[in-house]
């Protein structure tokens, strides 16, 4: 599952915003925890690595700037499993429960899907859901979307390269009665329906 939260712009970040957009409420947060629970492998990035880990520590350590919510969800992910696709980290890696894979992530994941016991899912890493999205190893992609358009200080648009792809809804939630969860099944497509029809 590519997993991702994003502005109704479709921008992962903005500058000068906090996490989450400081949109978050208490359904969010329980939905979150609850989601937390669900035995999964995460997969991810060196950059979303080091950002994560680095939270993670920090969060642990009680370091400054977390709210609570936020803490409690870092440090959550310590004993978490997670595959880390990256050339450029070298083993062992200090976040616990990670493993590095310095091959191809495709192929990589194409494997994982039929010996893995659990559930994939992306964490950030947007480069790496694009490139799963176009090899069509996706089979489930789910959006949060918080109920803003960052036009001027929006970063990291999520859509940019990637293939025409038809979504088919199977899920959707409202929390906090603001933000948005989307759940689709994805298929790329080469020609755009309805093309050559008259």
């Amino acid at each position: 599952m590519v997993d991702l939260i994003v502005t109704l712009d479709g921008c992962a970040t903005g500058e000068g915003w906090p996490g989450w957009w400081g949109l978050e409420g208490p359904e969010y947060l329980a939905w979150l925890k609850q989601e937390a629970r669900t035995e999964r492998t995460y997969l991810m990035g060196a950059n979303t690595y080091r950002l994560m880990s680095g939270m993670s520590e920090d969060a642990a350590a009680g370091g400054e700037g977390f709210s609570e919510e936020e803490a409690a969800s870092l440090t959550g992910l310590a004993p978490v499993p997670k595959v880390v696709f990256s050339s450029s980290l070298k083993t062992p890696l200090r976040w616990p429960n990670s493993q590095l894979v310095p091959g191809d992530a495709v192929e990589a994941v194409r494997q994982m899907k039929q010996t893995s016991a659990g559930p994939l899912s992306t964490l950030g890493s947007l480069s790496l859901c694009r490139s799963l999205v176009a090899a069509g190893l996706v089979d489930r992609f789910r959006l949060v979307v918080f109920p803003l358009i960052t036009g001027r200080t929006g970063s990291e648009w999520i859509y940019e390269g990637y293939p025409d792809v038809a979504l088919e809804m199977v899920d959707s939630r409202t929390f906090d009665g603001r933000l948005q969860l989307l759940e689709y099944i994805p298929r790329v497509i080469d020609t755009p329906q309805g093309a050559g029809q008259a």
